[in-house]
């Protein structure tokens, strides 16, 4: 067992470094979050989701999200309470881009408590070097470019959590990993898991409270409050996974965990960002609970690196990393520099090896400064749908489409009757197979229900309700 690493408050917050890789940080994703919205850009339909949650919070409202389903609580969908404090932004900018900048500051905060504790502990060029690694992580990036999701408040809880723990400070470490279980449900599993690292490393009670707290509160979301709030009665998510499985056939269940190649990778770059020597230290055990739920089931996005799945994962990777170099020596030590380096090096690594679609990388192309072609176009769809019409919309605007409309997608079966249809054409929503026709797509939605084209623009089609 390490002796305790004491630190006084002046310490905690100084490091200007840190603070300039923070501001860096959330400066580079909030320049990402404005190319992205003026290139139009809509990886799914989450934005709009989240966008929609927060204008009923701005407007004292339970958080329905007609894009999930008619009066849908998403209170009943995931357990993110924490979302509320969107309310506020929403109401003075009333924008899904609102969302992707407070997305950006939140990586940014969450930066800094990290690479103060590597600058501290490991020097100036290494603890820059740890805390870069970690804002330009696979993990982080993967978030930004699938656009806002309420992960986005986990970072800055684990961050600072993680920091107090390994400065053995438990019950600034308890205090800001406890509310973990308020952004998600499946946290109160990573919460417990860090709880029981906490009582490895010492303090029994505390250890022993929060682990405690976060099984507590993962029964009660998933067997309590989301069935109690979803509109079937039930926890949406229970059959993508296969828990039967594991205990009929734990043997094909252990090989399913290990493949296909997208679980290998993941878990190597995931390796790779704890700088390898990382392993050695049990906080990456908090990862397991993660990586069960994505690999236990058919899902194969929830598999891959490339959506915001890993972002959760990448402050635990960071601070195994610290873990396992420890504090500085007082005394000089020849063997201590190539082994940070190699670490570091590794963490590294895990960036290189996710390049070629990274959006920090895309930023060298002169087309990602570019707004997309069809922004003028795009504008006037928004404009033809009156406000406070009933609008369903494929995945293309709909975002955009939520400030001022109440906005469906379009591709929910019991959707009730819209004032209008939306379509692009041009968008990945049809698989290259669009609808011919945004008035007869509607009409087949509705039958019975007259529809007319109003705008036929560049690929976007309005269709408005006649009958």
């Amino acid at each position: 067992m390490t002796a305790p690493v004491t630190t006084t408050r002046r310490a905690r917050l100084g490091q200007p470094e840190a603070w300039g890789v923070a501001v860096a940080g959330a400066a580079l994703y909030a320049l990402v979050a404005v190319l992205q919205w003026r290139r139009l850009e809509a990886p799914s339909w989450d934005l709009a989701i989240f966008t929609q949650l927060a204008k009923a919070y701005a407007g004292l409202d339970a958080p329905i999200v007609p894009i999930k389903g008619d009066g849908f609580n998403l209170l009943g969908d995931h357990f993110h309470p924490v979302l509320v404090l969107l309310g506020p932004v929403y109401a003075v900018a009333p924008s899904g881009l609102s969302l992707l900048v407070v997305q950006a500051l939140l990586v940014g905060v969450s930066a800094w408590p990290l690479t103060a504790l590597a600058v501290r502990w490991l020097g100036r060029r290494p603890g820059l070097a740890v805390g870069a690694a970690y804002v330009l992580s696979h993990g982080v990036q993967g978030a930004v470019r699938s656009q806002f999701h309420e992960v986005a408040f986990a970072l800055p809880l684990l961050a600072f959590g993680l920091r107090a723990l390994l400065e053995r400070r438990w019950r600034a470490s308890v205090l800001w990993l406890a509310p973990l279980v308020l952004v998600k449900e499946d946290l109160g599993l990573l919460v417990a898991v860090l709880g029981l690292v906490i009582w490895w490393r010492g303090a029994r009670r505390a250890g022993l409270a929060l682990a405690g707290w976060g099984v507590a509160w993962f029964v009660l979301a998933t067997a309590v409050i989301l069935p109690a709030l979803n509109p079937r009665g039930q926890y949406d998510y229970t059959d993508r996974l296969t828990v039967g499985d594991v205990v009929g056939d734990p043997l094909g269940a252990l090989a399913g965990v290990l493949g296909p190649g997208e679980k290998v990778v993941t878990v190597l770059l995931l390796v790779l960002a704890a700088g390898v020597v990382g392993v050695r230290s049990p906080i990456l055990l908090a990862a397991v609970p993660t990586l069960a739920w994505r690999f236990l089931g058919e899902v194969e996005f929830y598999w891959t690196w490339v959506w915001h799945y890993d972002a959760v994962l990448m402050p635990l990777a960071t601070a195994a990393l610290l873990d396992a170099l420890g504090p500085r020596p007082a005394e000089p030590d020849r063997r201590r520099p190539p082994r940070v380096a190699v670490a570091i090096g590794a963490a590294w690594l895990a960036v290189v090896l996710t390049v070629p679609d990274l959006p920090v990388v895309r930023l060298a192309s002169p087309d990602t400064w570019q707004a997309s072609p069809r922004t003028e176009a795009a504008r006037e769809v928004v404009g033809t749908v009156p406000q406070g019409a009933v609008v369903a919309s494929d995945i293309s605007l709909l975002a955009r489409l939520v400030p001022t409309t109440t906005a469906l997608w379009s591709g929910t079966a019991d959707n009730p009757v819209a004032d209008y249809y939306v379509i692009d054409r041009q968008g990945g929503t049809w698989g290259g197979d669009p609808p011919e026709d945004a008035a007869r797509y509607a009409e087949d939605k509705h039958p019975g229900t007259d529809y007319e084209l109003v705008l036929d623009r560049e690929g976007y089609q309005v269709a408005r309700r006649v009958g």
